[in-house]
């Protein structure tokens, strides 16, 4: 869908040594094959919370996924789209009522301890419903977890709950953290959330701020042919421009989310020994969004809403932006999810005239110095794009008359402002699409979610009758109920305009082709790399 020509080659053949240059020592890498060896990757930021079970987001996935174990992991060729990770098989009942697990027999936690039902208990119950951005909109009806074995733990629901749901939802919401590390402590301030311990094929070995991650391997894990590398280190590298310059000096080997800018790839598909691919993201669209604070006097009103959705130009985004590596978003479920989207919706066609004509009717006049109000825009800093279209949104709204004044901030601080503080007008976001909106996407505009809350509606916006079909959906079993509930929700979305999607797109990875098994999954930037080789 996304995805341009370049990213489909097949690119470069041929091997390099690799020196693989941290902030660590400087060391030679090992050329042991098909396992050993360091994998340095890049990393553009560091979560403030490291997390998975509390902060379900592809910033702190990328690191903590390959030491805190899901459920389940998204496949390609699995059934349902699902392979088994901390669970062996999940089974919901007709009445959507319980979900009951069987867990993986022999399994230890990185210091030791068994891993059982009781620490799957404890996360849903004490973790994934009370304080995951995600997790407490898919177990919102979650009221106690049987444990009748060690291996067998009952999920049971105070309402009917799509099966649907909890099976997408698997690899994104279920991260299994060690009751014995969080029990009787502030969680939200536990140590733990920073010093991981997991069951993962990888340990937590040491974060230097500002410099390095470093994971190293699990020799007990619990499939005894992985992980295949000894260490991966991921190397803070907050400037992107700068990943591909580390690859090209085998400084790094595998830069991931685009990391290397879309107008460096045509160049550096060139070079020698280093692959483009566009696999390994299919279960996580990101979306392109404008989140607006409906506080905001001017903005609670939906004639300005609608007059900034007229003055974005997607064609524009799509083409310079991302160079043609995204499509033009319609509405809050992106196209490639077919089971849910639909394109009847209203459209908002590039045309600042009609936005100045419907800011003027408003009552919203210019003043001596052109401008009708002014406003706080945040970009996200997580993405070049993100930041990139901040530059254009604000002179898309001088082009109305709206003074707006970019204010750039790191990614603690940034989340901080939008999602705890409101302290902005309008941000430029990219949520997920996970396969499900119930996910990670009715949130977005739901009502209702604490302050605090990353990736979540903190605009202030309220809709009695949106609550109402996302609430509806989350009880409603029946898959073709459900799936028109969804259509009903993206209609309401695009008509108010609680947000404003532009586009949606996928990520490149680039890497030397000495790293092997890149990409076999759809959630491959974000899983555990067990399988992951460095041949020399």
């Amino acid at each position: 869908m996304i995805v341009s020509s370049i990213s489909r080659r097949t690119l470069m053949k041929g091997t390099a040594l690799l020196l693989a240059s941290t902030a660590l020592a400087r060391q030679t890498l090992a050329q042991t094959a098909p396992g050993g060896g360091r994998l340095v990757v890049a990393a553009d930021s560091e979560p403030k919370n490291l997390n998975p079970a509390i902060v379900a987001s592809n910033g702190v996935f990328f690191i903590a996924s390959k030491v805190i174990e899901p459920l389940a992991e998204a496949s390609f060729d699995g059934k349902d789209g699902l392979a088994p990770r901390l669970a062996t098989s999940w089974e919901g009942s007709a009445d959507g009522l319980s979900v009951t697990f069987k867990l993986r027999d022999g399994v230890t936690w990185h210091d030791g301890k068994p891993f059982t039902s009781v620490d799957v208990a404890f996360s849903a119950l004490n973790i994934w419903k009370p304080l995951q951005n995600l997790g407490r909109l898919v177990f919102a009806n979650l009221e106690a977890v049987d444990t009748p074995d060690d291996y067998t733990a009952i999920f049971r629901f105070s309402k009917p709950t799509p099966f649907q749901l909890i099976r997408n939802a698997l690899p994104v919401v279920t991260s299994v953290v060690a009751k014995h590390i969080f029990d009787g402590s502030d969680i939200a301030a536990n140590p733990g959330n920073n010093k991981l311990v997991g069951t993962g094929p990888f340990k937590f070995a040491e974060h230097k701020p500002g410099e390095y991650y470093r994971l190293t391997r699990n020799e007990n894990y619990w499939d005894k042919d992985q992980p295949k590398l000894d260490e991966i280190v991921f190397r803070v590298l907050p400037d992107r421009a700068s990943a591909g310059a580390a690859l090209e000096a085998g400084e790094i080997q595998l830069a991931a989310f685009s990391a290397v800018p879309l107008a460096d790839l045509d160049r550096i598909s060139k070079v020698d020994g280093i692959k483009v691919i566009s696999k390994g993201y299919e279960a996580l669209t990101y979306q392109l969004v404008v989140e607006i604070n409906h506080r905001r006097k001017e903005l609670a009103d939906l004639r300005v809403r609608q007059a900034i959705a007229h003055a974005i130009d997607k064609k524009f985004v799509v083409d310079t932006i991302f160079l043609g590596y995204a499509a033009a978003a319609t509405g809050p479920v992106p196209k490639n999810a077919p089971e849910f989207y639909t394109s009847d919706v209203a459209t908002y066609d590039f045309n600042p005239a009609a936005a100045n004509d419907i800011l003027e009717k408003a009552g919203y006049a210019k003043g001596a110095d052109g401008s009708r109000f002014k406003l706080k825009l945040r970009p996200a800093p997580y993405f070049n794009e993100t930041r990139q279209f901040g530059d254009y949104l604000r002179q898309a709204l001088a082009a109305i008359g709206i003074d707006a004044e970019i204010i750039n901030a790191d990614a603690a601080a940034h989340q901080k402002a939008v999602y705890t503080d409101h302290d902005f007008d309008l941000a430029v976001a990219p949520p997920v699409f996970r396969g499900d909106p119930a996910i990670s996407t009715t949130i977005l505009v739901q009502s209702g979610t604490p302050d605090g809350v990353p990736f979540s509606n903190q605009g202030g916006y309220a809709n009695p009758e949106l609550d109402r079909i996302i609430k509806q959906a989350s009880e409603t079993v029946d898959t073709a109920t459900r799936t028109d509930l969804y259509r009903k929700f993206q209609q309401l979305v695009v008509a108010d305009l609680p947000l404003i999607n532009v586009a949606e797109w996928g990520f490149i990875t680039v890497a030397r082709d000495t790293v092997l098994n890149v990409a076999n999954n759809p959630r491959w930037a974000v899983s555990n790399w067990g399988d992951t080789v460095l041949q020399s």
